[in-house]
Parts: structure tokens; sequence; C-alpha cells
């Protein structure tokens, strides 16, 4: 009897392990580890707000952006994630079935135009006959610096060049290529010695989504309550950021292995940066407008008209996130 039962208690034992093998889960995010689109998921792993939330997550799967992160998405075990607005509105209108459930970074605050640290130039109103290095075309900094210079009344008299990475943007704006570059948190806070500020983005486009949170909607409809622990626990992260900046910077650095002062710094400068940033979970539908018109602009999608409410779903938003 006594070895049948430790039998039974190994059997036990390893159907528990595989059970919470099972459970154990990571989630898509857009640029982790080099974006802060993913500050808020860091705090809510390292603070324990997903396992609060009856969920077992363990890490975040991501990549370059665009339609891979989606992609990247659809083909999870929670076939959830924080991509880019523009590639979850291209999915849909390509057929792919998702379904928008909360808003991710409703402002532009981690995007800035920057250059040496020895140039006299200090505005957007001084790039009259200068260079400034976007890029690539139709991407979000050709949309947002064509938007920014237009409203300046410059941009035909400012030469935009395309200079791709970051890596090689600041190759560009090293070797006088061109005379300002587009520069994001937290890669800003790791070069701020050698550069200085120019003007932000957010000082132009107050209210432009940038991210927002897709479910494949089969999933969403079996399985509402997963996704609700997961708005809830990114919630609790933006919260805790908000009240907490030097201990979310220390967090923040630690999952994306930077100093801590960099971290901090990034975080910081997301604050100093004008508007909101990270949405609660509410979703900015001006916002969304407005990143759809950029890309109308740039040529990045046509004029057909988009109608939110045919991929947005708020019923698993807390009440005072919703749209009144």
């Amino acid at each position: 009897m006594r070895i049948a039962q430790k039998i039974r208690y190994v059997l036990l034992g390893s159907l528990v392990a595989l059970s919470s093998a099972a459970s154990a889960v990571t989630l898509t995010v857009t640029h982790w580890g080099s974006g802060m689109y993913g500050a808020p998921f860091a705090v809510a792993l390292e603070k324990g707000y997903f396992k609060d939330a009856g969920l077992d997550v363990t890490g975040f799967i991501t990549s370059k952006g665009g339609g891979t992160t989606v992609r990247n998405a659809m083909a999870s075990e929670i076939p959830y994630g924080e991509v880019a607005l523009s590639a979850a509105v291209a999915a849909a209108k390509s057929g792919v079935k998702l379904t928008i459930v909360h808003g991710g970074v409703i402002g532009l605050a981690d995007l800035i135009w920057v250059t040496n640290k020895d140039s006299a130039l200090g505005s957007i109103r001084d790039l009259e006959g200068k260079k400034l290095g976007y890029s690539s075309p139709k991407s979000v900094t050709d949309m947002v610096s064509t938007i920014a210079l237009t409203k300046a009344g410059l941009f035909d008299k400012v030469e935009r060049q395309a200079v791709g990475g970051l890596g090689s943007g600041l190759t560009a704006l090293r070797e006088k290529a061109v005379d300002v570059i587009y520069m994001l948190e937290p890669v800003y806070s790791q070069e701020s010695d050698t550069l200085k500020i120019v003007f932000r983005s957010a000082d132009s486009i107050p209210h432009m989504t940038q991210t927002v949170g897709v479910v494949q909607t089969d999933y969403l409809k079996q399985h509402p309550d997963t996704i609700k622990a997961i708005i809830t626990a990114r919630r609790k992260g933006v919260e805790f950021i908000q009240k907490n900046p030097t201990e979310a910077g220390d967090i923040l650095a630690r999952q994306y292995k930077l100093d801590p002062a960099i971290a901090q710094s990034a975080i910081k400068s997301i604050h100093e940066g004008g508007g909101e940033y990270w949405s609660p979970g509410r979703l900015d539908y001006e916002g969304m407008d407005v990143m759809l018109d950029g890309l109308r602009m740039v040529k990045a999608m046509d004029d057909t008209p988009f109608d939110w409410a045919s991929i947005t779903d708020e019923s698993l938003l807390p009440a005072d996130q919703r749209r009144k």
C-alpha cells in the first residue's frame, strides 16, 4: 500500500507540474526590450499583477514591429498582443479576424528630434534650409515629420532624407549628412551626452495613438476573462509608473537589461514629453483618427473610410475607461 500510495503521489505531482507548465504563457508586445511601449507589462510582471489576475505570464515575444508583431500575436497560445495601430488596421483590412480591446500608447512623448550637442539648432523653426532624417518612406517618422513641418509652415523648406534605423541615423547625424534625426526613448537617454533635443513630436501632435491591444476575435469570444485579466494587470502597471516613476525605472532596467539611470531618465522624459502616453485602457479615437490621417498623408493607406466600430470592443474595459 505504501508503494502504491507513493506512486500515486509521484504521479499526482507530475500532473500538477505539467498543469503549471501548460498554464505558463508569454505575451506579444511590440518592440519589447527596446521601446517604451512595454514598460507597463514589465511592471505588471515584476509586481505580480498578472498572477493577481490569474495569469502565469513568464515573458514576452517581440519583433521589429508592424505586421510581424501582429502575426506573432495571432499565432501565440494566447493570441493577444500590443501592436502598432497601423499594423492592426492593415491586418484587419486584409481579412485577419482581430479585435482591438484596449488603448496602448496614445502619445508621442517617446519620439523626439535631435541634433549634435554643439549644434546651434534649438527649435523646429531653426530647420529652414536644413536636412532632417526620418527612418523610411510611409513610416511613423515619415508621417510625424510631415505633419510637424507642415504645421510649422516648413515642409517645403526642409529637405527630408530617409536614414534607416537609429544606428544608421546617428551615423548620418555625426557625419553631417543630416542636421536633425528622429530618436526614441530609451535610446535618447543612452546617447544624451552627445545629443540635444530640437523639438518634440508631442508638441506638434498632442494626440496620436501608436499602439493598441488586439486579440483574435474567436479567442476573445471564448476566453473573455483571460483578456480582461491582461487589461487589468496592464492598467495596474500604468498606474504604478505614474505614481512611482523611480521604482518603475528600476524595474524597466531589470527587465530590459538597462542601466537604472538610463531607464529612469527615459521614464522621466516620457512624463516631461507632454500629454498622456500610456493609456490605462481607454481607446483614444481622436488619436486613432490622427494616425489614420497621417498614414493617408504619406500614402501608406488609401482614402477608404474606416469604421472603428467594426474592429473595437470596449466591453472588457473598466467602466471609467469606456467611451461615454
